[in-house]
């Protein structure tokens, strides 16, 4: 499926937290899929084309700012748990009482604290390379959390969504071959979050509001958490590395497998979607209702 036709299944809602564009693609089973900062709901596209079935229904969410969904206002909580909370709503607003919720980067983060206050909701859950506890925001990330306080990132922003160079030198983290990314899809990450001034100081402000307190906060409901919980790790990633992957399994009780991909970088399940999905449809199976 490509990007013109995965857009074509795009929607938007209203929450009480504010605007949120989503992915909406098949019918059945629900999945909720977060992303991380900087990418979009075009992060899992590979994956929806692949398992978006009559039995399989894939909601890939825009999180403030990125995508199609607009920058946060001035006064909206876009801390991670404002961020977790908008995703709430969303679920709440699309009706879903049982689903499967995947996540990447960041949005483990978010998906966490979503967890913990859905507990209840959650057939499945599957983390991959992304902010724990202890690790949020990581610690080569917090050059850029400092400039993002200091108000230089956003000066900066405009400056790099006009660089190709500068644009796939931060896709690097994610992506061992950058280049290798459709021009439309490396536009989609870097133009709602940088292409203008408005938008890259809001951006700024969602990535100063990321801490590890969020997490700490939910950490007694993540304890007791006995949804089946599947986490995979890339082993190539320098800011997640796969200590982390293992701190979450001795968190979470209901975490059933860690599954390595050797030497993957933070967004795998994009660029290496095929040995990513075996194992998230082996849990989904294994985790039928």
């Amino acid at each position: 499926m490509d990007i013109a036709v995965l857009e074509t299944h795009r929607h938007q809602a209203t929450t009480g937290s504010g605007p949120v564009s989503y992915l909406d693609v098949g019918q059945g089973r629900p999945a909720v899929f977060i992303h991380g900062i900087l990418t979009n709901s075009l992060l899992w596209r590979h994956v929806i084309s692949r398992v978006a079935s009559e039995h399989r229904r894939c909601i890939a969410i825009d999180l403030p700012g990125h995508g199609h969904t607009p920058p946060a206002s001035s006064d909206a909580d876009v801390s991670l748990t404002g961020m977790a909370q908008r995703v709430i709503e969303l679920c709440d607003h699309l009706g879903l009482d049982h689903f499967d919720l995947v996540a990447n980067d960041t949005g483990i983060a978010v998906a966490q604290v979503v967890a913990a206050h859905l507990s209840d909701r959650l057939t499945t859950f599957t983390l991959t390379n992304g902010d724990t506890e202890g690790n949020t925001p990581p610690a080569l990330f917090k050059p850029v959390s400092i400039a993002a306080r200091t108000g230089l990132l956003a000066r900066l922003g405009p400056r790099i969504v006009a660089s190709r160079q500068l644009k796939l030198g931060g896709l690097t983290a994610g992506y061992p071959h950058p280049g290798r990314l459709p021009a439309e899809v490396v536009d989609a990450y870097y133009r709602p979050v940088f292409g203008t001034l408005q938008s890259s100081r809001a951006f700024a402000r969602l990535t100063a509001a990321i801490s590890n307190q969020d997490l700490a906060a939910v950490r007694p409901q993540l304890a007791q958490l006995k949804v089946p919980t599947l986490i995979v790790w890339g082993t190539g990633d320098l800011f997640f590395p796969l200590k982390w992957a293992q701190r979450l399994a001795e968190l979470i009780p209901g975490t059933t497998k860690i599954a390595t991909l050797d030497g993957a970088r933070m967004h795998f399940p994009d660029y290496r979607v095929d040995e990513f999905l075996p194992h998230l449809q082996q849990h989904w199976a294994d985790c039928s209702e």
